[in-house]
């Protein structure tokens, strides 16, 4: 710590008996040995020295009174050096102490510290001398005390009695607490005078608020004159003013939506564009008519009210007579009920073929599930063993002049009220081989999964516990279904269910029955009609192409007024697209190209037997209803079937006005 300056006192020098030889003042400089010097303190020096003095850097008073003991003790408080005309050296710094209001002057020493004393030489002292800036940094450096400010004089303080010429104190006396004038010091050596200044920090700090202020009043005042500016430049006080929206843009649709508004087709101008394509000798017998639904014209005719074999082109009047008698939003019902023993369940076959037993794999949009059956019977409790109950239909299985081996062939299965897939052993193909015995299979698939032996045929008691049920897709999707895959084993289910609606046996008879009934019953004209089945894969069946173009012709027209056409309406959007979906999915190419996205059809094929029924949009917007038979021994896939592609697709290029 650095020494205090220590004042002597009269009292000290007459105890002590020794002659004083001079006032001195100590002044100790931090540095790393603590290095001293002394300075005296003197009367008025005669006259200046001839030495150069010691330069030093400013003395401060010493604190804590040092300048009123001073006075005390009759010390005279002016210049420096030894007494009058005797001194050994020193330049005058000027007052020290109150009397002169500023404080000592002392310059740094260039070499080692001196002790001076009145009327002796310069004694150096043996001591190490250090840069101020070579001063370690764990204590507080001299020239980071704070001055008081020149202005004001030193406050008098008491004195303090301590020892004499006491060289070092533990602690150095705490600074007043007055607000410091900061003071930048060189610290590069001590042959530079120092400079009382004000450091960069110590300058006033000029507020940042006015600045921004006046930014954001430019910034306003600049928004405000370029909205002035553009309201004028554009349009003046009317471009500001509330205008009505401006009017809907027109649209026009690439897809129209047909009308009975465009050009009506003549029957001329059918049979002129339809004259080509009939006579292609590809065809065979063609019989077949073509009617405009918007009036009812037949434009084309050919021997339209003479039977002939349809094919699955009979599923059209099926289709009908459900649409006509059945609810849309019925659905087939398959029930797991309690057996006569316990332990013992009992399947009810509801009439649904589409009971999916692959999770994710079926050719029938919303088909139910076999799992979720199993999973509700579960939960009742063990189940030791399974029955099935095929009460619902009755007859045979299979439909009159079909053969068996369509069933491994792909196109049915034996017609039972239980099965999963519609008997498919693929059932993500549709035209998949089929099983020989559906309900028996899919009984067994049911017992396996819920941990009973195979199943058995049995009856299900009447008001029996239900158990479980899982429910087919409305009949509506049932329908499109059938028609688009062309599915035997859906139509022949569908219509069983037209018998049991109308009170026929649920047989093949009975539906075929059930059928010509609703057909009837609402008012289409069923001569010259024979079929044995529902489905159209029987050879035996023959229909007039007018029956088929009649029942289109009352779902194609243009208004809802007719009760039968909005039932029938779902009937056009289950036809299969022309080159799009279905069975015409690989269709319509080549010569036929025309009507693809155009012609909606149903097809049939059997052998020597190929139809198309369906609807077609001419260039003029007009739907055309049509329906071809064609009977021919030439190749279906690569002749009769294309020919009859170019036949509709004729009627789509068809003004005919």
């Amino acid at each position: 710590m650095p020494d205090e300056p220590q004042w002597p006192t009269e009292d000290d020098d007459a105890e002590s008996g020794v002659v004083p030889e001079g006032p001195t003042l100590q002044v100790s400089r931090p540095s790393l040995d603590q290095p001293t010097m002394r300075l005296p303190i003197a009367p008025v020096l005669s006259q200046p020295s001839t030495q150069e003095s010691l330069r030093s850097s400013p003395v401060r008073s010493a604190p804590n009174g040092a300048g009123s003991a001073a006075r005390a003790s009759g010390v005279p408080l002016q210049g420096s050096g030894g007494p009058a005309g005797g001194s050994s050296g020193g330049k005058s710094h000027g007052q020290v102490g109150p009397d002169g209001g500023q404080p000592r002057q002392v310059e740094p020493p260039r070499a080692a510290p001196m002790r001076i004393s009145p009327g002796a030489e310069a004694t150096p002292v043996a001591a190490k001398t250090a840069r101020v800036d070579q001063l370690p940094v764990s204590e507080p450096s001299w020239f980071d005390q704070s001055v008081r400010p020149e202005s004001q004089a030193p406050r008098p303080q008491p004195p303090r009695h301590e020892p004499l010429r006491q060289e070092r104190v533990e602690q150095a006396p705490p600074p007043r607490q007055e607000e410091p004038v900061r003071e930048t010091l060189p610290v590069s050596g001590y042959d530079e005078e120092p400079e009382d200044r004000l450091t960069g920090s110590d300058e006033p700090k000029k507020g940042r608020k006015p600045l921004v202020v006046v930014l954001g009043l430019l910034v306003v005042a600049a928004l405000a004159g370029a909205t002035l500016y553009a309201v004028n430049e554009f349009g003046g006080p009317a471009a500001v003013e509330i205008k009505p929206p401006a009017p809907p843009a027109a649209v026009q649709p690439l897809v129209k939506a047909v009308t009975a508004g465009g050009p009506a087709p003549s029957p001329a101008g059918v049979k002129s564009v339809l004259a080509g394509p009939a006579g292609n000798s590809a065809l065979g017998t063609l019989t077949g008519s073509v009617v405009d639904p918007a009036n009812g014209t037949v434009l084309w005719q050919q021997g339209d009210t003479t039977a002939a074999t349809p094919a699955s082109s009979l599923k059209i009047l099926t289709a009908a007579a459900a649409l006509l008698s059945l609810e849309k939003t019925d659905q087939l019902s398959t029930k797991v009920v309690q057996g006569a023993e316990p332990g013992t369940v009992v399947i009810v076959g509801g009439g649904d073929p589409t009971i999916s037993g692959t999770p994710g794999s079926s050719v029938y949009p919303g088909a139910a599930a076999l799992d979720d059956l199993v999973n509700q019977v579960k939960q009742k409790g063990q189940v030791t063993k399974v029955q099935f109950d095929l009460s619902r239909y009755t007859g045979e299985a299979l439909g009159p002049q079909w053969e068996t081996a369509d069933i491994a062939g792909g196109s049915v299965a034996p017609i039972v009220p239980f099965m999963l897939d519609g008997g498919r052993l693929n059932p993500k193909n549709d035209v998949s081989a089929r099983t020989g015995s559906p309900a028996q299979s899919a009984a067994d698939a049911f017992a396996q999964r819920i941990g009973a032996p195979g199943a058995t045929p049995g009856t299900a008691v009447q008001g029996a516990q239900v158990l479980g049920e899982i429910k087919s897709a409305p009949i509506e999707q049932l329908v499109d279904n059938m028609m688009q895959i062309s599915d035997n084993v859906l139509t022949e289910a569908i219509a069983r269910e037209v018998a049991i609606k109308t009170g026929n046996e649920p047989s093949f008879a009975g539906g075929v029955k059930a059928v010509r009934d609703v057909l009837t019953k609402n008012g289409f004209d069923l001569t010259g009609a024979n079929f044995v089945d529902g489905s159209g894969l029987s050879a035996t069946n023959k229909i007039p192409a007018k029956l088929l173009t009649d029942v289109l012709a009352t779902a194609a027209k243009p208004t809802l007024d007719d009760p039968r056409t909005a039932k029938l309406r779902p009937l056009l959007t289950a036809l299969p697209v022309a080159g799009g979906s279905g069975t015409l999915a690989g269709r319509y190419g080549g010569s036929a190209s025309g009507g693809k996205g155009w012609v909606r059809a149903k097809t049939g094929t059997l052998t020597g037997v190929n139809a198309l029924a369906g609807v077609v949009v001419d260039v003029d917007g007009r739907v055309l209803v049509f329906s071809f038979m064609s009977a021919s021994n030439r190749n279906p896939e690569l002749e009769v079937r294309p020919a009859l592609d170019v036949m509709a697709a004729a009627l789509r290029g068809c003004g005919c006005s």
